[in-house]
């Protein structure tokens, strides 16, 4: 008897329809676009799956580190990638205020740093070790720093301290901030025919470590505090004195709101995570193979399908 009770209530709770989950707002959602190549293409990579879902989609450009203060108060939607070394301190400092959570992990791993093409080396023996930059800054001068090394650092907004680094190293070099990442690419383009030595910000995943063969420098280690505590790394009266973390992560985050307003799409962010080589692909795409930001986008979604199709699927409902 028990049994078919049983029985007769679950035929009964299966007749009944379950509710549809619900569905995602019309409204735009509002994806950021900075100013390198890999985070604008995968913005487009995400905002085009999205839009196949039947979600609607704007996109706006933003600065790199106040967008975490705009995703804080729902300005912008997501954020999709966190770096740990350039954007960490603002990342930390918008969950703390509260508005804004962390969607989960990319699988790739990243590293942000001062980095040289291998030809440098040949010149420069001493390196990787940070302390035989000194040993060469001749090798480094432009008429522009003198007889002290040139380092080109990345854009003024991406925060990477290198001026801050030199001084509290005691680093005989000038820090010249570069204007875009293009700019980067250029130096090291214009240094290879005839192997001038060169020391510029870079980091991975990207497309140049395919193309320029190159190391980073090895700076003290990463310690948690070190751009806010003096007493962290080599030199107790500054900041800045260490590396950038050698095994960052590439985080997304969300805008608390988004769960709520669009469920599918959120469902969504949080089933993606892209890996190095799928990061540095999308970046070729733009920085080689000179294809604009939404070709780029539609082209790496054409060839991973067997990728992005699940993560949709699954969001389905």
């Amino acid at each position: 008897m028990k049994t078919t009770t049983k029985f007769l209530l679950a035929a009964a709770a299966a007749a009944v329809p379950r509710a549809a989950p619900p569905a995602d707002s019309d409204d735009p959602i509002v994806i950021p676009i900075h100013n390198w190549s890999s985070q604008i293409v995968m913005s487009n990579v995400v905002g085009q799956m999205l839009e196949e879902r039947g979600n609607n989609v704007e996109y706006v450009t933003t600065d790199s580190q106040a967008v975490y203060e705009s995703v804080r108060l729902g300005d912008v939607t997501m954020e999709l990638e966190v770096w740990e070394g350039a954007f960490g301190a603002s990342f930390r400092a918008a969950l703390e205020k509260g508005g804004l959570h962390d969607a989960g992990d990319h699988d790739a791993v990243t590293r942000e740093d001062w980095w040289y093409p291998m030809w440098t080396k040949d010149a420069c023996p001493g390196l990787p070790s940070w302390e035989a930059l000194n040993d060469c800054s001749h090798l480094f001068a432009t008429a522009e720093t003198g007889d002290k090394g040139r380092y080109l650092d990345g854009p003024v907004d991406w925060l990477k301290h290198g001026k801050e680094r030199a001084e509290a190293l005691g680093l005989n070099f000038v820090v010249i901030n570069a204007g875009s990442a293009a700019a980067l690419w250029a130096e090291i383009g214009a240094a290879e025919p005839s192997r001038k030595p060169i020391v510029v910000f870079n980091w991975t995943p990207n497309f140049a470590e395919a193309v320029w063969p190159g190391e980073f420098v090895e700076f003290p280690v990463w310690e948690t505090g070190c751009d806010k505590d003096p007493s962290k790394g080599p030199n107790p009266n500054a900041l800045h004195d260490c590396g950038n973390p050698a095994n960052g992560y590439l985080k997304k985050a969300a805008w608390d709101g988004m769960p709520d307003k669009w469920p599918g799409a959120y469902c969504v962010l949080r089933n993606i995570s892209f890996t190095n080589p799928q990061i540095a692909e999308m970046a070729k795409l733009v920085d080689t193979d000179e294809l604009e930001p939404e070709e780029a986008a539609e082209e790496w979604l054409a060839a991973n399908r067997a990728l992005v199709d699940p993560w949709m699927r699954a969001c389905a409902g």
